[in-house]
């Protein structure tokens, strides 16, 4: 059942994403949904409820971009209680380190192994 709920949220998150781009009269771009989502997962993580869209979709609400904004705020308010007011320049960083290390060395694996044209 796990594998349906992550399907079903992540289905939905890109859901909005397509909608935002499709039924705005504004030109909106795949680069402003991703700053969009990365700000709207921190929000909604800072004010609580994204936690619960983590609990009830697992990974379908974690893999999306906007679970990389709940990672960073989730990451500065535990820095926050535990160093102070540093932690508010450090925590975010420190959490999203490992994903950021991996997007890095599987790109640089990934451009050794296909050699991209651009």
């Amino acid at each position: 059942m796990s594998i349906v709920m992550a399907f079903i949220m992540g289905g939905l998150i890109c859901l909005v994403g397509q909608l935002i781009m499709d039924l705005t009269p504004y030109k909106v771009t795949p680069a402003h949904i991703l700053v969009g989502f990365v700000t709207g997962g921190t929000i909604l993580s800072a004010l609580g409820f994204y936690g619960p869209l983590v609990k009830i979709g697992g990974a379908g609400a974690t893999i999306p971009i906007s679970g990389f904004g709940h990672n960073l705020a989730q990451g500065t308010l535990e820095a926050v209680q535990a160093k102070g007011l540093i932690g508010a320049f450090s925590g975010g960083v420190t959490a999203g380190a490992v994903g950021i290390a991996a997007a890095v060395i599987f790109g640089y694996v990934m451009a050794i192994i296909f050699n991209p044209r651009g």
